[in-house]
């Protein structure tokens, strides 16, 4: 679905274009989880075998996914992320942070991931540059789009 033509131009509505789809960042999950066959999808996420194909198509499409047959008779095919997809897997690790901390007060994750050091992960954006931790109240967004500002569109 393309955004409207005087929507804002915006990396993130493209994005949301691709993956925002439910469904779509749950089969991301379960393939960086190592979960890359369909019966396996179809489990972990509960989504309808048809709607699942289509996203898991639209994933291989878009160069998120790659698709490698594993048996042969019957033809079955496992789904691992690719550069693409695994440089979405922070997001998935934000957003999983982000529903941790508001909508289980209770404190119960129903998944942990630890880092290699051994401790449970706790996802940060930082900037290359400085290494500083990112805060709303330090940026500064500067449209590059032409004819829109940050407010919205400029006069013609």
């Amino acid at each position: 679905m393309a955004a409207r033509k005087d929507a804002r131009p915006c990396s993130v509505a493209d994005a949301l274009a691709l993956v925002g789809e439910k469904y779509s960042l749950l089969v991301l999950r379960e393939v960086c989880l190592g979960n890359g066959r369909f019966d396996q999808l179809v489990r972990n996420i509960g989504a309808p075998r048809d709607i699942l194909a289509t996203r898991l198509r639209r994933l291989v499409d878009a160069g998120i996914l790659t698709k490698r047959a594993y048996s042969e008779r019957p033809q079955r095919f496992e789904y691992r992320p690719t550069q693409a997809g695994l440089e979405l897997e922070p997001v998935l690790l934000t957003l999983m942070a982000w529903g941790d901390r508001h909508l289980r007060p209770d404190g119960d994750r129903p998944m942990i991931i630890e880092h290699s050091c051994g401790q449970d992960l706790v996802p940060q954006v930082v900037c290359r540059a400085c290494g500083e931790q990112v805060q709303h109240e330090d940026l500064t967004a500067r449209p590059q789009a032409p004819g829109w500002s940050v407010t919205g569109p400029t006069a013609a």
